[in-house]
């Protein structure tokens, strides 16, 4: 008897419970930027499944250095329960080849206005980076802990699947449960504040790892 496998370029893999992944029971997130809901998954052998967005809400404006706190992701389960746990970003590897993959993300921009108005010198953070997946943890990749985005549109590589890991389907999520304030936002008292809505975007990327191409 014999058994082989074969890539499938098609599969696109929905979002995953973060507090337990399982396949076979995906969820739906909400986002809190857009009512539509999140952008789908990048599809193909590898994939980013999904990203959550991050909203840290209305704030009163202040001449003291403050932080704040993004709320946790909200969601749905495949039996209708609300449920509500860290965000987190999903990556597929269904090559079949265990060549490896690195994740990076980068700031594109200061928090800003409309009007590109500036929140001048705003920090952002995340605590708590952690991998998760139905797969044997032998086989995970390594997760950067923090990150921290001190300079705008810098890359940064903050997981790292080398070769052998990372296949299957990995959560890289932040914290471990809900309320566990991990993603934060530094605003210094010194900055000018309008009372306007500010964005900024993230942009994740997935690419081979060096030499195993």
């Amino acid at each position: 008897m014999s058994l082989s496998y074969r890539v499938d370029d098609t599969t696109v893999i929905k979002p995953l419970d973060p507090l337990a992944p399982d396949p076979t029971k995906p969820v739906v997130p909400e986002d809190p930027i857009n009512p539509a809901g999140p952008n789908p998954g990048t599809g193909g052998i590898r994939s980013i499944d999904y990203a959550s967005s991050f909203q840290f809400g209305k704030q009163k404006i202040t001449a003291t250095d403050q932080t704040y706190y993004a709320q946790d992701l909200s969601y749905q389960t495949t039996d209708g329960t609300q449920k509500r746990g860290p965000n987190y970003v999903q990556v597929s590897d269904l090559s079949g080849t265990g060549s490896g993959w690195l994740l990076s993300v980068k700031q594109n921009e200061q928090f800003h206005t409309s009007n590109n108005q500036e929140l001048e010198n705003a920090e952002l953070t995340f605590l708590k980076g952690t991998i998760v997946s139905n797969v044997d943890q032998m086989f995970a990749p390594q997760a950067d802990e923090e990150i921290i985005f001190r300079s705008i549109s810098e890359e940064k590589n903050v997981v790292t699947a080398n070769e052998n890991q990372g296949m299957g389907t990995w959560l890289y999520r932040f914290g471990s449960s809900a309320n566990e304030q991990v993603i934060q936002l530094k605003v210094p008292g010194s900055s000018v504040k309008y009372a306007k809505e500010y964005r900024t975007s993230l942009t994740w990327a997935l690419k081979n790892v060096p030499g195993n191409d």
